[in-house]
């Protein structure tokens, strides 16, 4: 099954798989982002987390490629 760009624990991944791998998930800045943006989505971290083991390899893809997938 594809990935779609509006489920919103995809754009959540994608957040938070961006600074795992900048190495900056300790910055201020990105746990206010982060936890503003899974607040505001109505998703919870583990939710992500979860996702984020599920489909690594889709969203490191994408994040390479710089697009979304097609839906």
């Amino acid at each position: 099954m594809p990935m779609r760009t509006d489920d919103p624990l995809f754009g959540a991944a994608i957040l938070k798989l961006s600074f795992i791998q900048k190495g900056m998930t300790d910055n201020p800045g990105f746990r206010a982002v982060y936890h503003g943006t899974i607040k505001d989505l109505g998703v919870t971290d583990q939710q992500v987390t979860d996702y984020i083991e599920a489909h690594r390899a889709e969203l490191e893809n994408h994040l390479q490629k710089g697009r979304h997938p097609k839906d």
